[in-house]
């Protein structure tokens, strides 16, 4: 019996490149090939992500700021600049999501007993129970976007997407004026 090939259909990409190659056959479109998709994955990934934690009453940031918390450990407790600098947009940002979660009962400020200039954000009972949660299903979530590659797909991705940051990053340092 003759072994059967799957047709691969072309995706959005693709008919991009090739129409590209058609209207502009000087220019080398390959790029497309990887930032296209990666950007198209991460639109998709991102509505899937955003309507996980949404189901549970929580924004995407409200989310980054619980499990920073969370992985911080006993106490679950940090600064508004500790939580900026564990990779959240600003202080500014992380005040807004503070009083946010705060009034939901998912964090509890409380001063310094050497400084009371210093304020830190702690989880709550009630907020180390919402995270622990979210995040499982948030897991089980991306688990389920990468069901269509193997262990070994996944731990050379990461490589290589590891590899794509640095890449970006020393573009920077190579950009036209």
């Amino acid at each position: 019996m003759a072994e059967r090939r799957a047709t691969v259909r072309p995706d959005a990409v693709a008919m991009a490149i090739e129409a590209w190659g058609r209207e502009r056959p000087e220019l080398d479109t390959s790029p497309l090939e990887v930032l296209g998709r990666l950007h198209r994955s991460f639109l998709r990934y991102s509505t899937r992500l955003t309507a996980s934690i949404e189901r549970h009453g929580l924004s995407v940031a409200g989310f980054d700021v619980l499990t920073a918390l969370r992985r911080s450990g006993e106490p679950y407790r940090l600064t508004a600049g500790q939580l900026a600098d564990s990779g959240l947009v600003s202080s500014a940002g992380v005040t807004l999501r503070i009083d946010r979660l705060e009034k939901d009962g998912l964090i509890v400020r409380e001063r310094d007993a050497d400084d009371r200039r210093v304020v830190y954000s702690r989880l709550t009972p009630e907020g180390l129970a919402k995270v622990d949660t979210v995040f499982a299903e948030h897991l089980d979530n991306e688990r389920r976007m990468l069901g269509e590659l193997s262990p070994s797909e996944c731990r050379q991705l990461a490589r290589l997407l590891r590899k794509l940051e640095t890449s970006i990053l020393a573009s920077d340092e190579e950009a036209p004026r």
